[in-house]
């Protein structure tokens, strides 16, 4: 079975001291040349700005990302606010979900919330998740189920993922249901994560950040910077993944564009990923 690129890392971290204990040849074996990491110098990331875009957040958030083309990638760093759009316990009627009711939007222009016909929320039922509330949405749906199924939607609380301002995933080809990894760099923890729904630039879900170790709640959660996101553009096929899935097909990407090596070549020395933090839990 083919390792992860966490994996991976963790055995490139072990390589500096097992070439130290390599040194003592008489009573310690030597590491073998074709496994010392390979040098790659900033020249290997041929990187292109596209743009610098305000992710409209206030002062506190900051303006003008810098968003890079990277070979195949996009890359930027940000900060992180929290999304619990598709949760199914996100919203209901006595503002008590994950998230305040006015960031599903409002009467006539309901964003995180499916509505009827007549521009009524939907609300579920005893045979959903969590009746009494909201039927939570997001851009990014399983077509084989009803509009008013909870299920349709990608779950914030459960799936990692990111969301991307709609001007910016046309103008770089991102598609919803491409692929991602994500790194809280103050943290130094990583996560693989899926284009799940639309929005304003630096914003994940529930599970994205507490997979990165950075405070999940909706309400006030989330962090002013020290994100770098990693977009993989036409990665995906514009379908709801499994948290299992999002791993394996983003951990194989990552390593063909490149893995830590190049993202070091790109965006200078970041510090090695605490392990123990970045595995997943999707139990």
């Amino acid at each position: 079975m083919k390792r992860s690129w966490l994996a991976a890392l963790c055995a490139a971290a072990l390589l500096p001291a097992a070439g130290a204990i390599a040194q003592n040849a008489d009573s310690q074996p030597q590491v073998s040349a074709a496994l010392a990491p390979a040098k790659i110098g900033p020249e290997a990331c041929q990187k292109t700005l596209l743009t610098d875009f305000d992710p409209d957040k206030g002062d506190f958030f900051g303006h003008d990302v810098s968003i890079w083309d990277v070979g195949s990638a996009i890359l930027f760093r940000s900060g992180m606010t929290i999304d619990a759009d598709g949760a199914p316990n996100a919203y209901n009627p006595q503002n008590t979900g994950l998230d305040d009711l006015s960031n599903a939007g409002g009467p006539g222009h309901w964003d995180g919330l499916v509505a009827d016909r007549e521009g009524n929320p939907i609300i579920q039922d005893s045979s959903d998740p969590f009746p009494g509330f909201y039927v939570s949405q997001t851009a990014l749906v399983d077509w084989s189920k009803a509009p008013d199924d909870p299920a349709r939607y990608v779950d914030a609380s459960k799936i990692p993922y990111i969301v991307l301002p709609v001007v910016l995933s046309h103008q770089f080809g991102a598609r919803l249901g491409d692929f991602a990894v994500v790194m809280n760099i103050r943290r130094a923890t990583v996560a693989d994560a899926i284009f799940a729904d639309i929005g304003t630039l630096g914003e994940g879900s529930i599970a994205l950040a507490n997979q990165l170790g950075i405070r999940s709640d909706a309400r006030d959660g989330g962090t002013r910077g020290g994100v770098l996101y990693l977009v993989y553009p036409g990665s995906g096929g514009r379908q709801p993944r499994s948290a299992d899935e999002i791993k394996s097909e983003t951990d194989n990407i990552f390593q063909q564009w490149g893995g830590m090596e190049k993202l070091n070549a790109c965006e200078g020395e970041l510090p090695p990923p605490r392990f123990q933090m970045a595995e997943r839990n999707f139990h």
